[in-house]
């Protein structure tokens, strides 16, 4: 009877760390401070990416890893992309200028509601 409830309390507490792990929402400061240093390249100041931006952009995907984080992060890229003039070919090429895989536009103009 005992070896039950220690299971059981167990149990419970996993489930309770799980819903809490599900609340936690992406953090615009993560997202940002993750792309801060490719700005200049977005805005057309530098011609490539810089290495740290890169690592940034790397990143994009271990802070994001459902839908419901891609999405957030999405409408964090497009918040942070609406305070400047960003070079639309330089934000679609960042990813493959990196060398990076993301499931993240960085664009003005995405409906980041489609985001899977």
């Amino acid at each position: 009877m005992e070896g039950k409830m220690v299971i059981s309390v167990v149990v419970i507490v996993a489930i309770i760390q799980l819903m809490a792990m599900q609340g936690e929402a992406v953090d615009c400061k993560d997202v940002n401070s993750n792309l801060a240093t490719c700005i200049p390249y977005l805005t057309g100041k530098d011609t490539a990416p810089p290495t740290t931006c890169c690592d940034g952009v790397k990143n994009l995907p271990k802070i994001a890893q459902t839908t419901a984080d891609r999405r957030a992060a999405c409408e964090c890229v497009k918040a942070a992309a609406s305070h400047y003039t960003i070079n639309e070919k330089a934000a679609s090429s960042l990813p493959k200028d990196c060398g990076a895989v993301i499931n993240i536009p960085i664009s003005k103009t995405t409906n980041c509601q489609q985001i899977n």
